[in-house]
């Protein structure tokens, strides 16, 4: 398995985050993601790094669909590309209709066909070619005088993630990329996940080893059970939020993702309690096992367990979230599940 991680570039300073990520790649971390939801964007911080970094992939983690056309995507990409050295991943997810038409003003309406075309229309731009594309989102060039361009770059071979929860994304997925990032994922419950991806794998006659699997989740390593209850309590708020305030009061792809894992009943009462304002008590709901199936957190001998776990179910790649108070903290998470994944890899 590969390692990884993401960062966002609200989360702190970003002196303190670029020394994280310099320092994480000395302890052997193969790919950084950035984030972009309501804070930062996500190029402006890989070009950076860009310049700070010499190993290490660097990907978006995610670009949101409808914040810019296909061909914006796909010119920031093979920029990223020629900063890095050909060490660009390009991270690719529709977010929700809270982000993009609460905060962006576009309609969500159609996220399915919009995240289809843009893979499309991008890859067409990658190959260098003139652009030319009659969807049903996206005409390119428009109708009248325009003519089809190219852009004035050399073409690029840049690997494209998609982040997707729901089966007809995950289908997608399977079909178009070359890599999904997911989230949310209970290896015991794998199939929701998997049987889709699968479905569309086979569609373009492909199997699961065409596809990078890339699962995130939470470290943090304890030295022993006894330290874990007060580390939970934290955790289940922030789940709660995930199952309650992610989306909208309609739509939230992270409650759909752990009814379809066996917590639909609790998932349902979740969001009921967060959306009338009861945060405490929709975080009384989480069990700890809700807690412990998603997130790498324990003991090192339980930590190790879980990846073994993983890297049985089929993830390739591990996307470590380092909890800590400090630099310090969060790099010694980090590097002891590399480390961990490293041991598992060479036991193989």
């Amino acid at each position: 398995m590969r390692t990884a991680t993401t960062i966002e570039g609200s989360a702190g300073s970003w002196r303190d985050l670029t020394e994280f990520v310099v320092e994480a790649e000395k302890l052997g971390l193969d790919i950084c993601w950035v984030a972009e939801a309501w804070g930062t964007d996500a190029p402006t911080p890989l070009g950076f790094l860009a310049a700070r970094t010499e190993r290490i992939l660097l990907g978006s983690g995610i670009i949101q669909l409808g914040t810019r056309s296909p061909v914006t995507i796909a010119q920031t990409a093979m920029t990223l590309a020629q900063l890095s050295e050909g060490r660009f991943l390009l991270g690719l997810g529709a977010s929700g209709p809270q982000v993009i038409e609460g905060l962006h003003g576009v309609p969500f309406a159609r996220p399915l066909t919009r995240m289809r075309e843009t893979v499309e229309i991008i890859r067409t731009v990658f190959a260098g070619g003139k652009i030319s594309y009659q969807g049903k989102q996206f005409t390119i060039p428009l109708p009248g005088d325009a003519r089809p361009m190219r852009l004035s770059m050399p073409p690029v071979s840049v690997p494209i993630y998609l982040a997707t929860l729901s089966p007809k994304m995950l289908e997608l997925t399977g079909e178009l990329a070359d890599g999904w990032l997911g989230t949310s994922f209970v290896p015991e419950g794998a199939d929701a996940y998997f049987t889709p991806l699968d479905d569309g794998l086979a569609r373009s006659g492909r199997t699961r080893a065409d596809l990078d699997i890339c699962q995130g989740a939470e470290i943090n390593i304890v030295a022993d059970e006894a330290q874990l209850a007060g580390i939970l309590a934290g955790r289940k708020m922030e789940l709660a939020f995930s199952l309650g305030g992610m989306g909208s009061g309609s739509t939230n792809f992270y409650n759909n993702a752990y009814s379809r894992q066996g917590w639909a009943e609790v998932a349902e009462r979740v969001r009921e309690r967060w959306q009338s304002g009861d945060r405490t008590g929709a975080a009384t709901l989480i069990t700890d096992d809700m807690v412990l199936a998603t997130t790498l957190i324990g003991t090192e001998e339980r930590v190790r367990e879980r990846l073994r776990v993983w890297r049985d179910t089929g993830v390739d790649t591990v996307r470590l979230y380092p909890a800590g108070d400090t630099l310090h903290d969060k790099l010694d998470n980090l590097g002891r599940g590399i480390d961990m994944i490293r041991e598992l890899g060479e036991r193989a």
